[in-house]
């Protein structure tokens, strides 16, 4: 039992290549230059400093995992912008004090899950706007605008460079399909996208995986089955 615990920390065996590492390495450092670079033209760089650190964690959602649910557009834009508009209530209320930023950090994941728009660097960003720096503090209410630039730049650098190369960006949305596992048994109705998805909702957890990966799992794994069982027949026959 003990081993069985211990064995959760060990990392799992990574499944894409170093090509896929040093293409998102790249996209990541292109994309956190380019939306810094945005920013401190219109704000300052003090102020587009004060935001790299969320930045370069999106990057590395949107370059890196650019298929997992938490990397989509809806999460980069409705995520800065429910971490901002939440950070500046609290200080509003409770002044700008390490209370009041890890209040906002937990009142921010609440807005994002409501919204549909869960983006974890946008936590990082909630305590930064409460814990903010002069330049960034003294623009008040109008942090937003350099906060949503950025985000917005980061986004179309995802979509520009994981297209360019070769990676699809966003994800697209579900469509009906036929069933993904054909009926073993006369009566069993097979699985369907739409049974992932509710698979997914009774799960009740953060599982940063959409439906449509899952599919695309499980039609990979029978085409691969169906060539291991071909092989097997051409074995046996020889």
């Amino acid at each position: 039992m003990q081993n069985r615990w211990i064995n959760r920390f060990i990392p799992p065996a990574t499944h894409t290549r170093p090509t896929e590492w040093s293409r998102a390495a790249l996209g990541v450092s292109l994309g956190t230059l380019f939306s810094v670079w945005v920013c401190s033209l219109f704000f300052g760089l003090p102020v587009a400093l004060h935001l790299i650190g969320p930045l370069g964690a999106s990057a590395v959602l949107l370059f890196a995992v650019s298929s997992g649910a938490l990397a989509q557009p809806w999460s980069i834009l409705g995520g800065y912008f429910c971490a901002t508009l939440v950070s500046l209530s609290v200080v509003h209320f409770f002044g700008r004090d390490l209370d009041s930023a890890c209040l906002a950090a937990g009142l921010a994941l609440i807005t994002m899950c409501m919204l549909r728009c869960l983006h974890p660097p946008a936590g990082a960003l909630a305590l930064l706007v409460v814990l903010a720096d002069p330049d960034s503090a003294s623009l008040g209410w109008a942090v937003l605008a350099p906060v949503m630039l950025s985000a917005a730049c980061m986004l179309l650098a995802a979509l520009a460079y994981n297209n360019l190369t070769r990676v699809s960006y966003p994800k697209k949305p579900a469509e009906p399909s036929p069933p993904l596992v054909a009926p073993a048994v006369i009566g069993d109705p097979g699985i369907t996208a739409e049974d992932l998805q509710l698979a997914l909702e009774d799960m009740d957890a953060f599982i940063d995986v959409t439906a449509e990966d899952l599919e695309a799992l499980i039609r990979a794994s029978e085409q691969h089955a169906r060539r291991r069982s071909v092989g097997e027949v051409f074995a046996q026959a020889n």
